[in-house]
């Protein structure tokens, strides 16, 4: 499993986080048939936030990547700061 966790913080944040949760319908039907779709999860944290995409692969979490920035620049108003990315192999899954 390849996971990958993008963090927001900075200029449009707050705002990217306030359209994700407006859109659940719209972000779950767009990552959840991303191929090798295993879960996602979005999280708030100081003015900010962070969103977690498990796939099979790494070429699962990438096409997660694209279609994150494609939205992100689609239905957010406000100018989003490129989030830090952290990604790597699962070595422990519940």
């Amino acid at each position: 499993m390849h996971v990958i966790i993008r963090s927001y913080s900075g200029h449009g944040a707050s705002e990217l986080f306030d359209a994700l949760a407006q859109n659940e319908d719209d972000v779950q039907s767009l990552i959840s048939s991303v191929p090798g779709f295993i879960s996602y999860s979005a999280f708030r944290s100081n003015g900010g936030g962070h969103t977690v995409t498990a796939c099979h692969d790494k070429a699962g979490t990438d096409e997660s990547t694209r279609r994150a920035a494609e939205w992100v620049r689609d239905n957010v108003e406000a100018h989003v700061d490129p989030p830090l990315v952290s990604e790597g192999s699962s070595v422990l899954s519940f």
